[in-house]
Formats: structure tokens, sequence, C-alpha cells
């Protein structure tokens, strides 16, 4: 069994502490936490599950000790980018397989700026661990996913992947309000959609794409679109949005190939379904996650994943970290290294067949 630590029991975390539980090749060693409230609850209660007999705890320096063989670190990186990167290059210096959605540069890590990728290459040395890094908007959407679909077109114009989402259902009101600017004035300057943001964010995504094409993107080109709310509305998990505030958001980071827009990665988020109504809406629910092939088939599949009382926001996150566990014991049996999604494959659930904890 492959002793596992989960740092970090927000959206992300909660999903993998049920997913490490549920893995036959792991066991769940540590949770480590921040907030003190956490401190000394039982791992299952904070992923809303049956105890699991690991107490949460805040000494980093002690687990770390404890030599984990792996690691899934599910503390944001959005606003914290640099002690996120320190904690990763921490871990895996102490010798642990590390898996994160955290530092998206390296999603592409081939084409990450130096200074990001030569202190993760220098803890792999010293430490003899690894790192994979991988989406929650999921990182399947945007990679594995739509190459796979594209081998089975005869000809292919163009791949886009969306991710649709409710953001009312997202439990990160920071993120929601001030990242992206959800109720924020129209005037406002959401941190997430100034201009090169998102490129830096989901480019090395289309990277991955291109890459696994075998195309060269000559260029990064970004859309973005905003629509105020037409009425008041109240959420269930963060409140009102004001009439007149940003009540919805429309982004495109396009990869120019040939001169021409031929792989795109949007994003439609609402705050409300009644947001921009005439935008790409899921089949049902709260949100979804959709690849089309542009081509001879036109091909179209769309992804609805439920977790948390059939909250597609949660579900979200479960797909992306199912993805990222479910590498650990491949990554485990690999030599040290730093790995992306066309490195790591997408493998069957084996072992996982009837497997389920109340």
């Amino acid at each position: 069994m492959i002793a596992t630590v989960v740092w970090g029991t927000g959206n992300v975390g909660r999903a993998a502490i049920r997913a490490v539980d549920a893995h036959p090749a792991l066991k769940l060693s540590a949770v480590l936490v921040h907030d003190p409230a956490k401190v000394g609850k039982d791992a299952g209660a904070l992923a809303g599950v049956a105890d699991l007999g690991v107490t949460a705890t805040d000494d980093i320096e002690s687990v770390l000790a404890a030599s984990p063989r792996a690691v899934v670190y599910a503390a944001s990186g959005d606003v914290r980018f640099d002690d996120a990167l320190a904690d990763i290059v921490r871990a895996v210096r102490a010798g642990a397989v590390v898996v994160t959605p955290a530092l998206y540069p390296l999603y592409d890590q081939r084409n990450a700026p130096p200074e990001l990728r030569e202190p993760v290459l220098k803890a792999i040395e010293d430490g003899g661990g690894s790192l994979f890094v991988s989406g929650v908007d999921p990182g399947w959407g945007n990679d594995v996913l739509p190459l796979l679909i594209s081998g089975l077109g005869t000809d292919v114009d163009a791949i886009r992947c969306q991710e649709i989402f409710d953001y009312s259902t997202y439990e990160q009101p920071d993120s929601v309000r001030y990242l992206v600017g959800m109720g924020q004035p129209m005037d406002y300057d959401p941190p997430m959609l100034m201009t090169g943001v998102p490129s830096m964010v989901w480019g090395g995504q289309v990277r991955l794409i291109a890459r696994g094409l075998g195309v060269e993107v000559s260029e990064l080109r970004e859309t973005l679109d905003r629509r105020p709310l037409e009425e008041t509305v109240s959420t269930r998990t963060m409140g009102e949005f004001e009439k007149g505030t940003q009540g919805a958001v429309r982004f495109e980071v396009q990869g120019i190939v040939d001169g021409e827009p031929r792989i795109v990665i949007e994003h439609v988020t609402r705050i409300h379904p009644s947001c921009a109504p005439d935008w790409p809406s899921p089949p049902s629910g709260d949100g979804a996650h959709r690849v089309i092939i542009e081509g001879r088939p036109r091909i179209e599949v769309t992804v609805e994943a439920d977790d948390e009382g059939e909250n597609r926001s949660a579900g979200g996150n479960a797909t992306a970290v199912g993805r990222l566990v479910g590498a650990i014991d491949w990554l485990a049996a690999t030599k040290p290294g730093l790995y992306d999604a066309l490195d790591v494959p997408l493998r069957p659930a084996a072992g996982k067949l009837g497997r389920r904890r109340p």
C-alpha cells in the first residue's frame, strides 16, 4: 500500500480524501489542514464519509518527516502561488510523489518558465520525488479527452473544450467574487480575467493538445464577454448578488494554428441560470464539460458528474481529483521526474468496481 497524504480539505481536498480511501493501492496516512478548527477531526468527517481513523493535523514537519510515498496537494494556489510552490517543492524533496492542480503553469511543464521548473527539478534530484500537475477545470477535459475523441474523426478542423457552470455551487466565495468578479460592478477588473491571465492559466492545456496532435501553436489569443444580472439573485452558499453587477462571464483561449483558431478552451460561467441565457448551457443541472470536434464527422461529447448531493461543481472537482489520485501508483512505479498529462496514462478503475465506503 502506498502511504498517501492529503494536504488541504477544501473542495478538492474533500474529494481527494474519498478518492485515496477508495483506491485499492493507496492508504490514507495523514491529512494536513490550515484551519485550527479542523485540527483533531477525523478525515472522514471532513470529507463527508464515515470515520477513517486518520486525524487531521497542521504539523507539516512531522507529516513529511514520516516520509510518505505520495502527497495529494489540494491547497489552493490561486492567491498564494509562491507558498503553494514552496510547499510542493518541500514535499517532492522529502521523496514524495506529488499530484496537484495548484501550479497551472506546469500543466505543460516542458514550456513552463525556468524559474518554476528549476526548483522542482532540483527537488526531484535531491529527494527522488515526482510531480504531476493537472487542472480541476477539469484537466482531463482539456487534454486527454479531446485528444482521444479527435482520433475518431476522418478530418479535424478545430477542437473546442468547454466548461459550463453555475458558480453559485462553487464554495469558494473569494475566488468567485474577487478573482472572477461575480457580484462586482461591471467596471471592476477581475484579476482572473485581465488580459494575458487566461492564457497564462489555460495556455498550457492548449499547447498540450497541440503537442498531442503534432501541430504548432503560433500564438494564443483571448476573447472575453461579461454580462450583468438583470435582477438581484440569492444563492444557497454565497448570499445575494445584486442587479447590475457581473452575473456571467464567457472567455476563450484560442490556439492559432496556420492563422486560424484551431484549438480553443472556452469557459462559460454564471452566478445564476437567468443570466446570459443565450450562451451555451449544460443539458441539466448546474454544469457540464463538453468537447466539440469540428470536422467530418462533427463529434460532440458532454460529461456531467454529480457529487456531494448532486453538486456538479463538486462532481467536476471529483473527476479531476480522480485523474490525479489515479496516477499515484503509476508515478510511484516510474522513475522520479516532472510529468504532464501526455506522460501519465489514463487507466481503467482496476480494483474499484463495487467498492464504496458509506
